[in-house]
């Protein structure tokens, strides 16, 4: 944290624009190497660039921006110069040359504003997952995370904590004095409506469903037409489909966005008792993992033979010989487009109803699961008479909401966090 940093923090050139941060207690020195001077605090100024052999290198709009109200919450400059590789390369290269200067690790400007207090631990999870959003869904949902929402709700939790073991340490320190001998009459009540506020969340769509997409299986024995639908559905030629029963050997996925929301389609062998070598076997096997990993089934095979909650698929219903079902949920062809607008629009709403609302921020494994531990401690702390088992456990529960925004954590789980981050954020 000694060290002053740079990297380019917009797009991969050549573009209009290139945007070199510098972050760190040599920016200044470094920006007057650079300009011959320092510019204004929070003032853009038009400045030549130059090597310290006097050559220019470009001309930059500059940002001098002191801390510790900023970004990262050190002394910081911003460098807009033309966005070429050659200016990019050349301005960097002066920058390496400058004493106490470095290439800045990736996310390593993320991981100063959270070690400096400018964001904490949820925030910055969020704002890897904002930078990685390729949906409005995903988008909307790491915006409320790194726009702090969550962290609103854990800190009003933790203010909540706090009065409950004020109450108890009153009674650990007083309890020779009537007044404060017992417990308040409704401070299990006050305990169980926290627990209550937090199961809230708990039951909430997770983060991950959100990320990898709605897991939407097709399934069923070979030659039930699973490929051809499974190409209608991402709208692309991704699987072989053929009449050759076991044309399909593996387990194909594709990422798709419908309407903003995210789904992973998942092509399947054909599933049957008798197959014809190790590679089949191999693939059966695979697809029964991925019927067990699923959100939802498409069963095009024989119907009820499907997992339960599967939704009965009629397939290839073009075919006037096709396998017909007494009341499927949908019949389409993949061939003629018959149904398959009704399977998107059905898709679409079963999909939302399981992921986050717009706008909703999503816990992720990590947040889940101290939650749920917070949940848990609080849930005793509701059921026991005596002060220092409460105590004990309302610390438990302020641990675990610690946990949740880094004011408790480990260097390795950062370091797996950071790394998430290109190396300009």
């Amino acid at each position: 944290m000694s060290d002053t940093i740079f990297a380019l923090s917009s797009g991969a050139p050549p573009a209009a624009i290139a945007v070199i941060r510098i972050s760190g207690p040599q920016a200044s020195e470094a920006l007057e190497r650079l300009a011959g001077r320092l510019p204004g605090v929070r003032r853009a100024s038009l400045l030549p660039l130059c090597d310290r052999g006097g050559e220019l290198l470009d001309e930059a709009l500059v940002l001098w921006l002191s801390g510790p109200g900023t970004a990262t919450g050190e002394d910081m400059v911003e460098l807009h110069c033309h966005g070429g590789r050659a200016v990019v390369v050349a301005v960097e290269a002066e920058l390496g040359r400058c004493p106490g200067l470095r290439r800045a690790a990736p996310g390593e400007f993320t991981r100063r504003a959270f070690a400096n207090g400018r964001i904490d631990l949820a925030e910055a999870e969020g704002l890897a997952d904002l930078l990685s959003a390729e949906t409005e869904l995903q988008r909307r949902s790491a915006l409320a995370m790194a726009g702090g929402a969550f962290s609103q709700e854990v800190e009003a939790w933790r203010e909540s904590l706090l009065a409950l073991s004020a109450a108890v340490e009153a009674v650990l320190d007083f309890s020779d004095e009537d007044d404060v001998a017992l417990l308040p009459p409704d401070f299990a009540t006050r305990v169980g409506q926290l627990r209550d506020l937090i199961g809230e969340w708990l039951v909430r769509p997770r983060a991950e469903t959100l990320k990898e997409g709605y897991r939407v299986v097709l399934a069923g024995p070979p030659n039930t037409g699973k490929s051809t639908l499974f190409n209608a559905l991402v709208e692309h030629e991704a699987a072989i489909a053929t009449p050759i029963a076991g044309t399909t050997r593996d387990v194909l996925t594709r990422p798709v966005a419908l309407d903003g929301v995210p789904f992973l389609f998942v092509d399947t062998a054909g599933l049957r008792e008798e197959v014809g070598d190790t590679v089949e076997a191999i693939g059966v096997e695979r697809a029964r993992d991925a019927v067990e990993q699923a959100d939802l089934v498409l069963w095009l095979g024989a119907e009820g033979g499907g997992p339960l909650e599967a939704w009965e698929v009629e397939p290839q219903a073009d075919r006037a010989d096709h396998p017909t079902k007494r009341d499927p949920r949908h019949r389409v062809s993949a061939v003629t487009g018959e149904g398959l607008a009704e399977l998107r629009s059905d898709l679409l709403q079963t999909a939302r109803m399981a992921l986050p609302k717009p706008g909703d921020a999503a816990l992720n494994d990590r947040q889940h699961e101290l939650l749920f531990q917070a949940e848990a401690v609080l849930g005793f702390a509701a059921t026991v008479d005596d002060p220092l088992l409460v105590a004990e456990n309302l610390r438990l529960a302020r641990v675990a909401l610690d946990a949740l925004v880094g004011r408790t954590t480990t260097e390795d789980m950062l370091d797996m966090l950071f790394g998430r981050f290109c190396i300009g954020k």
